[in-house]
């Protein structure tokens, strides 16, 4: 498993952002290839379902027929292939908080993309009430990281601050009407510098 490894990737997935970042900021860019893969819509993608019976990215694939997936999955095993500071944390209750953060990141995501996907549907098919509970839920989220934003300041950087910026800077990709920094000074700061990593820059969401 020394070898060159595969990941199925997209630059506007988030749930593959996260891995990038992961990646750069374990120092693994030379051990890892990307390959395009288109795994959304409404065609099965075969031959990545072969390897993923799932059909989703990230997959990465490590060698000798081994394969990972999904995000949260593949990053604790890049976690382990280096010898620096750890994305997740050995030691409880540090280890907790990020998982926890990491939770809350990764719930941001799962109700951001079905509010995306509502959008694409016709508008007399919509269904607002849904759209209201997602966009509810991503406020309580914001609301609630506002509180937290001392301590992710504070805090060695984790898988849960990666999860957690990642959905933000989700938000300015896909929903900038929803200006989640208005009321949130503080989450705001944390996001810039969050931003102003290298890691983090290297890997900023796109179209294509």
């Amino acid at each position: 498993m020394a070898g060159k490894m595969t990941l199925h990737w997209s630059p506007r997935s988030p749930y593959v952002r996260k891995v990038m970042i992961a990646i750069h900021e374990l120092g693994l860019q030379d051990r890892i290839e990307t390959v395009r893969t288109v795994a959304g819509g409404t065609t099965p993608h075969w031959e990545l379902m072969k390897i993923n019976p799932v059909g989703k990215i990230p997959t990465l694939e490590i060698g000798d027929g081994t394969v990972a997936y999904d995000s949260p999955v593949i990053i604790e095993y890049l976690d382990s292939l280096h010898s620096g500071p750890r994305l997740y944390p050995a030691a409880w209750p540090e280890r907790l908080t990020a998982l926890r953060r990491h939770a809350l990141g990764q719930g941001m995501l799962d109700n951001a993309l079905p509010l995306l996907s509502e959008g694409f549907r016709p508008p007399e098919k919509q269904s607002e009430p849904h759209k209201e509970l997602w966009r509810a839920k991503l406020r309580a989220c914001v609301d609630a990281l506002e509180a937290e934003a001392d301590a992710l300041a504070a805090d060695p950087f984790s898988v849960g601050h990666i999860a957690i910026g990642v959905a933000l800077g989700y938000l300015d990709f896909r929903f900038d009407v929803l200006k989640w920094r208005d009321g949130h000074p503080k989450l705001t700061a944390w996001h810039a510098t969050f931003n102003a990593r290298p890691s983090v820059a290297a890997n900023m969401p796109a179209e294509g």
